[in-house]
């Protein structure tokens, strides 16, 4: 989380071809399979070389989880950049596939949210559960990184890992005249970099819109003449626009976490700091059973308690070694603890070392969260996630709405309320240099039974969201109850087995169906 405003059917075929580019590449056609395009044959019959992992490594994360895996394989898809100029440039986008250990269904394509996160990592990351599961014995698990993302190329980049550290020290918390003027111009600045270093055209491509294109050309190229997919958070709504431009493509789609394609952006920034104080609510209570709770033993001052102890940090950041933990990082800290209860203790262990003037846990969140590596390398999750829905959402430019978002938001997550009045700068988006690519939400028909994973304490993508988006696509629901950010492959039984049913057998649980 992060706040800001009919075609022919083509039989499939199978054949690793002799040669290769480079040494230890295998090169391997299945498409074209399924509906294909017209205009788009090449793409989607295309051939994949698939070979070590490790030199698609782009931080210190990525490197320890492809090194000397050799249940991996890795490759890049060529896609258009312009759907609507096939034949102008392409772009890749990065491919890593764990093959089904039994009689294969087909792949089962992942993607983990964001958006801007590497399905590349989440795939590796997830591996060795999957392979244990029946779904691991049916299918190739097939992680990619969206265009723009990780192992793809181009990467959308902005700003040098140097400025991300300077950029996470400025708090830009003050909303006088002067202090909103010096934001916006810091987001002018900022939106003008990505154009500069990144570049206009592929800005303009980067949306969900296109994403939804490489993921059916991906479909074809992989063989499989209908897809199966697997969404977290922002991945849901990857599935779900997917499943409005090409229904009929569908197989089985499980969409865990999801984003209410009914909210605006304003609705869906408010429900989530409702989602947030609930999960942060619930960790007050957790934590004032403990002796040790760094914010004493009465829930109903846990508000209070956290401000009092992260406020101090807009005038005095805490010294980290060579660095500093700043007040943004010590509430991107807290919220990334925020999706899972196993994050409660390490957070109540920082916010006890902020006591005592110390802020190493808070910090080492806070880099998880904004995918710092120990080398001071960071992927590109953050520029993603701007570029991404500065063309996914309209801009937000009425001062008044942006002063209204912001009472609003206080008033759901008062735990983050930084004590000054409400007030909005222009966010980067506003200085954007493509348009918007926003695409008109239409009702799915032709739809097969999807699945919709929902959680009752989710922070990031609060439960409502799920139960609208399961009606939305007229799919099953299961509910889990408990406080985390999504929950299949996550070592809940009820909720996996159900999962693996669905995904091998199309099988729904029962309505009503509830976990815990």
């Amino acid at each position: 989380m992060m706040l800001f405003l009919a075609l022919p059917l083509l039989a499939s075929c199978t054949s690793v071809l002799p040669g290769s580019p480079t040494a230890g590449t295998a090169l391997e056609q299945r498409g074209p399979a399924g509906a294909v395009p017209g205009g788009l044959e090449r793409f989607y019959g295309q051939q994949l070389g698939w070979e070590d992992c490790a030199p698609y490594a782009t931080t210190g994360t990525t490197t320890s989880l492809f090194k000397n895996k050799k249940s991996i394989e890795c490759a890049r898809l060529e896609v258009p950049l312009d759907y609507t100029e096939p034949e102008g440039r392409t772009i890749k986008v990065g491919l890593l596939r764990q093959r089904a250990t039994g009689d294969r269904i087909g792949s089962l394509i992942i993607n983990p949210g964001g958006p801007g996160a590497s399905g590349m990592a989440a795939a590796a990351g997830m591996g060795a559960q999957v392979k244990s599961s029946p779904v691991g014995e049916r299918f190739d698990l097939i992680g990619f990184d969206p265009r723009g993302i990780g192992a793809s190329e181009p990467q959308i980049k902005c700003l040098t890992d140097a400025e991300r550290d300077a950029d996470r020290l400025d708090t830009d918390i003050d909303t006088s005249p002067a202090g909103l003027a010096e934001t916006e111009a810091e987001n002018k600045a900022y939106a003008d970099k990505c154009a500069s270093v990144t570049g206009v055209d592929v800005l303009a491509n980067v949306g969900t819109r296109d994403v939804v294109r490489d993921l059916d050309v991906m479909r074809s190229a992989l063989g499989d003449e209908k897809l199966t997919y697997l969404g977290f958070s922002y991945g849901t709504h990857i599935g779900a626009a997917y499943a409005q431009a090409f229904p009929g493509n569908v197989r089985a789609l499980v969409l865990d976490g999801a984003v209410d394609p009914t909210q605006n952006q304003v609705e869906s920034l408010i429900a989530q700091g409702a989602g947030f104080q609930k999960a942060f609510d619930a960790f007050a209570a957790w934590c004032a059973t403990r002796q040790d709770c760094a914010l004493g033993n009465d829930p109903s001052k846990a508000n209070q308690a956290f401000r009092d102890l992260t406020l101090p940090l807009v005038q005095r950041p805490v010294a980290v070694g060579e660095r500093k933990l700043s007040y943004n990082d010590a509430i991107t800290g807290a919220i990334q603890a925020m999706y899972s209860e196993e994050l409660w203790a390490p957070l109540n262990s920082g916010l006890t070392e902020l006591k005592n003037n110390r802020g190493e846990v808070l910090l080492l969140l806070a880099d998880n969260y904004f995918d710092r590596d120990k080398e001071g390398r960071y992927s590109t999750i953050t520029d993603a996630f701007v570029a991404v829905k500065c063309v996914d959402e309209p801009r937000v430019t009425d001062k008044n709405v942006l002063n209204d978002v912001a009472r609003r938001y206080k008033a759901a997550a008062p735990f983050l309320d930084d004590g000054q009045p409400p007030g909005a700068a222009l966010d980067a988006c506003a200085f954007w240099p493509v348009p918007p690519s926003v695409q008109e939400h239409k009702p799915v028909s032709g739809l097969p039974p999807v699945l919709v994973i929902s959680t009752t304490g989710d922070p990031a993508t609060p439960y409502e969201a799920g139960v609208s988006l399961a009606k939305e696509l007229g799919g099953g629901l299961l509910t889990f109850e408990g406080n985390q950010h999504t929950v299949y492959f996550h070592g809940n039984d009820c909720v996996d087995e159900a999962g693996h049913a669905y995904l091998i057998s199309l099988e729904l649980p029962r309505e009503g169906t509830r976990c815990s």
